[in-house]
């Protein structure tokens, strides 16, 4: 190797909950460095959590991330000419990133007023195991399943 790896710089928590993985969420919304408006985004829709639900945000939040995060997936690996999904285990920061991944792209597919609102609704239902997040973490979890023959070509 002749390069050094990137070194991952710590995201720094976000001001009103001093939490790192809302820090994330909020890097993930933003769009075009306008962080102010994905800050305001993301807070409003743990607020409308809170009204909706009467549990705390960042509780459902929390338990919408875990809810969403995958601990199989598949990576395509060439062997003889022949290429194999083989399920590997995902790596923690890796696992984070697709769970919020999932979680923004879904919630922008909801048909609902706002972005806010939308995250609201995607959280709620990631929190109580539904919704389009949970179903896409269930289907990655089946192919890593149904390919479990090939797990003897890790590497």
């Amino acid at each position: 190797m002749r390069k050094k790896r990137a070194e991952k710089r710590p995201t720094p928590p976000d001001p009103k909950y001093g939490d790192i993985a809302i820090s994330q969420f909020i890097n993930s919304v933003m769009k075009q460095g306008k962080k102010h408006l994905a800050r305001r985004i993301v807070y409003d829709a743990l607020d409308l959590i809170e009204q909706r639900t009467k549990n705390p945000g960042l509780e459902t939040f929390k338990k919408a991330i875990s809810n969403a995060r995958p601990m199989l997936e598949v990576r395509a690996r060439r062997v003889g000419g022949a290429t194999y999904q083989v399920p590997t285990e995902v790596r923690g920061d890796r696992s984070m990133a697709l769970a919020i991944r999932w979680l923004i792209s879904y919630a922008s597919d909801r048909k609902d007023k706002s972005m806010s609102q939308k995250l609201a609704a995607e959280f709620i239902a990631a929190a109580n195991g539904e919704g389009s997040a949970i179903k896409k973490k269930e289907d990655v979890h089946k192919m890593a399943e149904a390919n479990k023959a090939f797990a003897h070509f890790k590497w």
